[in-house]
């Protein structure tokens, strides 16, 4: 493992503190996993630019034509109004 120098605002370390203390834990697991789990929500959204980029309306048009045209399965049907 490799350890880093992180500069905080003083009271961006304070918070971080208290909300290792709170699920107690370490501030560097809690660091660590806080930015472990904004590594993945960044990647994902990578993903899904990526998969974005592949689509067309054409293509989103041609996969709903061939959804068949049937009445919603309860209870998925729409509700009335009162």
């Amino acid at each position: 493992m490799t350890t880093i120098q992180l500069h905080l605002p003083e009271e961006s370390l304070q918070r971080l503190r208290d909300f290792a203390t709170k699920q107690n834990i370490s501030v560097d697991q809690f660091a660590t996993s806080a930015v472990a789990e904004k590594l993945e929500a960044l990647s994902g959204e990578e993903y899904f630019r990526m998969r974005a980029a592949r689509g067309s309306r054409e293509k989103f048009l041609a996969a709903m034509a061939k959804v068949p045209s049937v009445p919603p399965i309860p209870p998925d049907e729409p509700r009335k109004n009162p």
